[in-house]
């Protein structure tokens, strides 16, 4: 069944617009465990059908498979129609060493191995290996991959390049891509970023980034893509249980007790706890987009059907007042947030 297609939000001031739901292809690149080809085609077409137009993928990502895998599945579509965000930062160089498989989480050989630059050069020639493995004629977003330890580089060399070539129109719109949020308000604030991709610190377990990059977003007019809603699983289960993941570990288990709290309100409000943790990044208007791994059609058919539900203000109000989530945690829709279009 072909779905009308999400609501769009613009990049900064960017003519860039995203879907709300996007596609994240890092699992397509066969993180953890191997994709067929066929289930990452599916998934795409799925994804497609659903309305979704937002793809964000890596060099890093399977060493290239899930850029290759991402530009076939979409191949022949209306290239105007979609968005493609890929990054920059690792370089994929020659492997003189291989033992086999890649050491950094995803299930292929290791021909090749990443090696970070952010200089010109590197960006330049990230950019175009890029466009060879997806074989596309542009990216519409790229971001900076990680530049937690290269900083300089990053916001003195790296960033000022991507800004050259979004103000030639080679790119809609740049910015960086982080698991913390304290280097991406620098960006927003120090940089000509237009957008950063945030993981894993504005979920139900974890709201740091209402002390720094979402306020300066918003106090400058820029926007944030949200990743790692599942704080790496254990928001993902209706009942979550000891031994899940939090940020990639496993979980303390405050937390999985924290989280159990949580889904019982959620059951309380006619919801669940994955559905709560998609929907609960809206509560902040600078947060455009949120990009969900999806490995297979049947994972696309459910994270749609997650971001569908209709999540009452009531529990967020109820959480607010049970103090499982902070107290300063915007309305969903809120001055500067519309309702959810889908």
């Amino acid at each position: 069944m072909t779905h009308r297609n999400t609501g769009r939000r613009k990049v900064g001031s960017t003519t860039v617009e995203l879907t709300e739901l996007g596609f994240g292809a890092a699992v397509i690149g066969n993180l953890y465990r191997t994709t067929s080809a066929e289930d990452a085609s599916a998934a795409v077409d799925a994804a497609w059908e659903a309305g979704l137009r937002y793809f964000d993928t890596a060099p890093h990502y399977g060493l290239g498979l899930s850029e290759r895998r991402l530009g076939a599945a979409l191949q022949g579509r209306p290239r105007d129609e979609y968005v493609v965000s890929s990054k920059v930062g690792r370089l994929l160089v020659p492997n003189e060493e291989p033992r086999g498989v890649d050491s950094e989480g995803f299930v292929v050989r290791d021909d090749l191995r990443r090696q970070w630059d952010f200089s010109r050069d590197g960006v330049l020639r990230s950019i175009e290996e890029s466009l060879r493995r997806t074989g596309l004629d542009r990216l519409d977003v790229v971001y900076l991959h990680d530049p937690d330890d290269h900083w300089r580089q990053a916001a003195d060399e790296a960033m000022p390049t991507l800004a050259d070539l979004r103000d030639q129109g080679v790119i809609g719109a740049i910015g960086a891509g982080m698991n913390q949020s304290a280097m991406l308000a620098r960006f927003l604030r120090g940089t000509a970023a237009d957008v950063v991709m945030l993981a894993g610190r504005y979920t139900l377990l974890d709201q740091s980034a209402l002390d720094d990059v979402l306020p300066t977003a918003q106090e400058l007019g820029k926007s944030v893509v949200a990743v790692g809603v599942f704080n790496s699983g254990l928001l993902s289960s209706d009942r979550p249980a000891e031994g899940m993941k939090y940020d990639y570990q496993a979980a303390p288990p405050d937390l999985v007790t924290r989280a159990q709290a949580i889904a019982e309100v959620c059951e309380g409000h006619g919801t669940t706890l994955p559905a709560a943790a998609v929907a609960f990044p809206n509560s902040h208007p600078t947060i455009i987009n949120v990009t969900l791994g999806m490995r297979t059609a049947e994972q696309v058919g459910r994270n749609v059907e997650l971001h569908r539900q209709h999540i009452p203000e009531s529990l967020w109000d109820d959480l607010r007042a049970r103090g499982l989530i902070r107290s300063d945690v915007p309305a969903a829709n809120g001055p500067g947030r519309s309702a959810r279009c889908l």
